[in-house]
């Protein structure tokens, strides 16, 4: 019977694809953490949305999320042995698709708007969010010289605006209006 606890980490350390210990506190480990805590996020929009083209989409998408944090987990310097998924450029087109296909049916943007208004679409902000510091932990991941597959950055940040949209999307399809930010400009007394 396999366990799911090893007593491995008790003392910190965590494991890499292909051996390497590291500190849990690794940028590696971050970024991957945060991948999965985004795909945890995309199961509760999936779950609140209640629609089968929503669920479809974000099936594939977290697909290609495991395939990212795959990427993420394993040390570039060591060779290893099993066969890990890629991400290509057609996974960042489809994204771009369903992001125009959603906009058709969604009034002009005029302001920025409140995350609110539907539980799914609530969810789906905090997603985007947590996408877009997924993608800030790759991006310093790049700039300290650790390695990760080109497409991942490109790959989140469309992520996160497909999240924004379909956020707007979800409301939309539940009659629900994109509340308006209205800046206070003045002091209240």
């Amino acid at each position: 019977m396999f366990k799911i606890y090893t007593k491995t980490g008790d003392k910190g350390g965590t494991s890499l694809i292909g051996g390497v210990r590291v500190p849990k506190s690794h940028i590696r480990i971050d970024s991957y953490g945060t991948v999965d805590e985004l795909n945890s996020y995309l199961g509760v929009v999936s779950d609140s949305a209640r629609n089968g083209e929503i669920t479809a989409q974000l099936s594939e998408i977290q697909d290609r999320l495991f395939t990212i944090g795959s990427a993420l987990a394993t040390d570039p310097r060591k060779e290893i042995k099993m066969k890990l998924p890629d991400l290509f450029e057609a996974d960042i087109q489809w994204l771009e698709l369903q992001i125009d296909a959603m906009n058709e049916h969604l009034p002009e943007m005029r302001s920025f708007i409140l995350p609110g208004g539907h539980i799914a679409s609530s969810t789906c902000h905090v997603a985007r969010c947590v996408c877009r510091r997924a993608e800030r932990i790759c991006v310093a991941m790049q700039e300290s010289g650790e390695w990760l597959p080109p497409l991942v950055i490109p790959y989140l940040n469309r992520l996160s605006d497909y999240l924004f949209v379909l956020a707007r999307y979800i409301s939309h399809i539940n009659g629900i209006a994109d509340k308006p930010w209205n800046a206070r400009l003045e002091g209240k007394e």
